[in-house]
C-alpha cells in the first residue's frame, strides 16, 4: 500500500454470531466497490471470503479471511470472522488488531449469546463498532424489535442511523436520517437505488427516530449540546461529527439496516463506516514493553517509528508453505528485508510482502503503519508474536489463547501414518492456537482437545485433505486413578535360591491413606541395620513402580503413605534389586488389605446460558452428579458456576448447544479427585473390564 493517507485507511472486522451474513456482506461490500465483478454467495460455493472445501461443505465461516477495497478515495482492508461458537478464538485474535467493527444483528433474531460474547470482547479491545441491522427482506424481520434486542442484550445505546422502507416481501429501501431522505431499490444485485422524498406514511416514525438521533449525537459532544438546548439546526456535517465522535468513545452505536444478499443499504454502510470508525491515526499509540527491561515501550502510527507489527494469525498449507498474518502498528516493511522477533529472540528474512483478497494474494513493494499483510515461509514465528526493528525492541501484549472445552482420542486408520500425524498437528496448531495435544501417559492414548466437537472434526478433515493423514476420534479414556482407604501392616518378602548366589529381600512396611491431593510420601523408619541403608531406596523404587497400576483397574495409586519399620536382609544373597521386588509385592498385598477405592476427576465448569435456559441446565448438571456452586447474572444471561465428574460431560458441548439452542457457552478445566460412589463403582469396573 503506502500510496495511502493513513487517515484514510479503516481495518474493520464484520463480526456477529453464526448465520447473521457477515460473509455476505463482505461480498456485497467488493461488488459494490468494484473489487469483485461478480457477487459472490455463499449458498452455492462462489463467496471469495468462504473458500476453505470444509467452509463450502457446511456454509459457515470456519476461519478468518482477509480482503480489501477502496471506497470514496479510501482504503478498506475487511476481516471476515466466523460466527460459530467453536470458531470465535479466531474472531478474538482478530479483534486484538482491528480498528474498528461492523456489528451484524439479524433483523429476525436479533442478538445471540455469541454475538454478546463478541462485543464484550470489542469492549476488551477498546474497538469501535457501528451495527447493521441485516436480512430486512426475510420473513419476520423486524428493525424496531432488533435496536430493542441491542440495547437489552448488548448494554449499549443503538441510535438508528438509517431506518427501513418496509419489511419482509414488503421491504424496498432505506431511509437515510441523517439527510432525510429515502432510497428506493430495484433488486437488481447491484445496488441500484433511486433517492426520493420520505414516503408520508413513514414520515412521523422518521421523524422520531431522528429526534433519538440528535438527542444522541448532542449527547457525544459539549457544542453540539449547546445548538440542540438552543433549539438551533444541526447541519449534517454537524450530525456527522457528532455521530463520528459517539461512535469512537463508545456513547453510542450508529444502526444501519438493509439485506446484503439482496445488496440493499451497503453503499450507505460503506459511506458511515468511512464517516464513524477510526483510522490508526484515531486510534493512536500502541502501548508495548521493552523485551528485556519490561520498561514501556510506545509506537505511533507513523513511517518514520521504528518497524513494529503483530502478528494475529497463521495459516499452513502443504504446497504454499507457512503464511503470517501480521498487522502493522508503526513504520514500514520492504520486502527482502530482516526482522526482529523478540519472543524467540530470532532474526526473520523477510521475503515477499502480500496482501490477502480471500484466498488469492498480490504482491507489495511496502507495508506502511495501519496495513494488514502476509509475509510467508517464516520459520519460527507463531500467531501472537511481535515482528520489530532489532534496535528498538518492543513486545507487544497478544490475548491469552481460550481454553479447550472438549477432548477426543486420536486413531490413525492407518499404522504407517503414526509417524506423519505429528508432524501434520503441529502445523495445524501453528495455524489453530487453541488445538491442543498431549499424550496421555495413564492411558497411552494422543488426546487433541478444542473448542467443540465440529472444531476437531474441521481439524480432522484438514488433516485428510492437506497432509493425507486419515484419523478417527474416539470417546477418550477417563484417566481414573485408585487410592486406599484403610491401614495394615505387611510383610513382603522375596527369596530366589537358583544354585550358586541367590536373592534375598525382606520388609515389613505401613500403609496408610493420606488427604487427597497429597500424592506419596515414603517414611524410612529403620532401626538397627535390619534394612542396609544402600537398599532402602531401592524399596522405595519398588513401591513407586509398583504403584502404577493398582489392583482395581490398574490405575496409578495415589494419596498415600508407606512406612518402611522393619525387615532382613542377607550378607550374600541380598541386593538393590532383590529389596526393589520386596518393596513391590509388600505394597501390592497391603492394596489389598487397605480397602482400595476409584477416585475421578473433576472438571470446574463455567456455563454461560440464556435466562431462560438457566433451570433446565441447572437441572442437567444435577442429574450428571454436578455441584452448582454458584450463579452470577449477567446482561441478558446467567453464568452458572459448577462441579461435575470428567465421565459426565465428555461429550457436553454438543448438548448444551441442543439445550440452549446454541446460545449457552461454557470452560472447563481440571479440578481435583473425588472417590466415585460405591454404587457407580462396580458399573465401572465392569465396563472397563469389557472394554479389555
Amino acid at each position: 500500500m503506502g500510496k495511502y493517507d493513513i487517515s484514510k485507511l479503516r481495518n474493520l472486522g464484520i463480526v456477529a454470531h453464526g448465520g447473521a451474513g457477515k460473509t455476505s456482506l463482505v461480498e456485497a461490500m467488493l461488488f459494490d466497490t468494484g473489487m469483485v465483478d461478480r457477487l459472490g454467495r455463499v449458498d452455492d460455493g462462489s463467496s471469495n471470503m468462504d473458500f476453505e472445501p470444509e467452509e463450502i461443505k457446511r456454509g459457515i465461516t470456519l476461519s478468518s479471511s482477509l480482503h480489501h477495497c477502496d471506497w470514496q478515495g479510501y482504503s478498506l482492508h475487511l476481516v471476515d470472522t466466523p460466527g460459530y461458537s467453536n470458531f470465535l478464538h479466531d474472531t478474538r485474535n482478530c479483534l486484538r488488531i482491528l480498528g474498528g467493527a461492523v456489528v451484524i444483528v439479524s433483523a429476525i433474531s436479533g442478538v445471540k449469546a455469541q454475538t454478546r460474547q463478541i462485543w464484550d470482547w470489542c469492549d476488551e479491545f477498546e474497538v469501535p463498532r457501528i451495527a447493521f441491522v441485516n436480512k430486512m427482506d426475510r420473513e419476520r424481520a423486524n428493525f424496531l424489535r432488533a435496536l430493542d434486542d441491542m440495547a437489552a442484550a448488548l448494554n449499549n445505546r443503538p441510535v438508528a442511523v438509517t431506518m427501513p422502507i418496509g419489511a419482509e416481501e414488503d421491504f424496498k429501501g432505506v431511509i437515510d436520517l441523517v439527510r432525510m431522505k429515502a432510497r428506493l431499490f430495484q433488486f437488481d444485485e447491484k445496488g441500484t437505488y433511486e433517492e426520493q422524498d420520505i414516503p408520508g406514511d413513514l414520515l412521523d416514525e422518521a421523524q422520531r427516530l431522528r429526534v433519538l438521533l440528535l438527542e444522541a449525537v448532542a449527547d457525544a459532544d459539549d457544542e453540539l449540546m449547546e445548538k440542540y438546548l438552543e433549539n438551533e439546526d444541526l447541519s449534517v456535517e454537524d450530525l456527522l461529527r457528532g455521530l463520528r465522535e459517539g461512535t469512537l468513545t463508545g456513547v453510542f452505536t450508529p444502526v444501519l439496516c438493509g439485506s446484503a444478499t439482496a445488496n440493499i443499504g451497503i453503499r450507505q454502510l460503506l459511506d458511515y463506516i468511512l464517516h464513524c470508525l477510526p483510522s490508526p491515526l484515531d486510534k493512536g499509540e500502541q502501548h508495548g514493553r521493552h523485551p528485556l527491561s519490561g520498561d514501556d515501550e510506545v509506537r505511533r502510527p507513523d513511517e518514520d517509528e521504528p518497524f513494529s507489527a503483530m502478528v494475529f494469525k497463521t495459516i499452513s498449507d502443504p504446497f504454499t508453505g507457512k503464511l503470517t498474518l501480521l498487522r502493522v502498528y508503526s513504520g514500514s516493511l520492504k520486502p527482502d528485508s530482516s526482522v526482529y522477533n523478540p519472543n524467540k529472540d530470532a532474526t526473520e528474512r523477510v521475503g515477499n510482502i502480500y496482501e490477502m483478497e480471500g484466498k488469492k494474494h498480490k504482491s507489495l513493494s511496502l507495508a506502511v503503519a495501519g496495513d494488514i499483510v502476509a509475509i510467508p515461509k517464516l520459520k519460527v514465528t507463531a500467531t501472537g508474536d511481535t515482528l520489530c526493528d532489532e534496535s528498538k525492541p518492543i513486545v507487544f501484549e497478544s490475548p491469552m489463547p481460550l481454553k479447550p472445552v472438549i477432548s477426543f482420542a486420536l486413531r490413525t486408520k492407518s499404522k504407517g501414518d503414526e509417524d506423519k500425524l505429528s508432524t501434520a498437528l503441529h502445523k495445524l496448531m501453528d495455524e489453530d492456537p487453541t488445538l491442543n495435544l498431549v499424550r496421555d501417559e495413564d492411558t497411552r492414548e494422543m488426546i487433541i482437545s478444542g473448542m467443540g466437537q465440529v472444531h476437531l472434526e474441521v481439524a480432522v478433515e484438514k488433516l485428510k485433505r492437506k497432509f493425507g493423514v486419515e484419523v478417527e476420534l474416539l470417546e477418550p479414556k477417563v484417566p481414573y486413578r485408585e487410592t486406599i482407604t484403610g491401614r495394615t501392616k505387611v510383610q513382603g518378602k522375596y527369596k530366589k535360591q537358583s544354585g550358586g548366589r541367590g536373592q534375598f529381600g525382606d520388609v515389613w512396611i505401613e500403609m496408610e491413606p493420606l488427604p487427597r491431593g497429597e500424592g506419596y510420601e515414603f517414611v524410612d523408619k529403620i532401626v538397627g541395620g535390619v534394612v542396609p541403608r544402600q537398599y532402602i531406596p531401592a524399596v522405595d523404587k519398588g513401591i513407586q513402580e509398583a504403584s502404577h497400576r493398582g489392583v482395581l483397574a490398574g490405575f496409578p495409586v495415589v494419596d498415600f503413605k508407606v512406612t518402611l519399620v522393619d525387615g532382613s536382609h542377607h550378607s550374600v544373597d541380598s541386593s538393590e534389586m532383590a529389596f526393589k521386588v520386596a518393596g513391590s509385592m509388600a505394597f501390592k498385598k497391603a492394596m489389598e488389605e487397605c480397602k482400595p477405592v476409584l477416585l475421578e476427576p473433576v472438571m470446574a465448569m463455567e456455563i454461560s446460558v440464556p435466562d431462560d435456559c438457566m433451570g433446565d441446565v441447572i437441572g442437567d448438571m444435577n442429574s450428571r452428579r454436578g455441584k452448582v456452586l454458584g450463579v452470577e447474572p449477567k446482561a441478558g444471561s446467567q453464568m452458572i458456576r459448577v462441579q461435575v465428574p470428567m465421565a459426565e460431560v465428555l461429550r457436553y458441548a454438543p448438548e448444551l448447544r441442543s439445550m440452549t439452542s446454541d446460545r449457552g457457552m461454557f470452560t472447563m478445566e481440571f479440578s481435583h479427585y473425588e472417590e466415585v460412589p460405591p454404587h457407580l463403582t462396580a458399573k465401572i469396573l465392569a465396563d472397563l473390564k469389557k472394554a479389555e
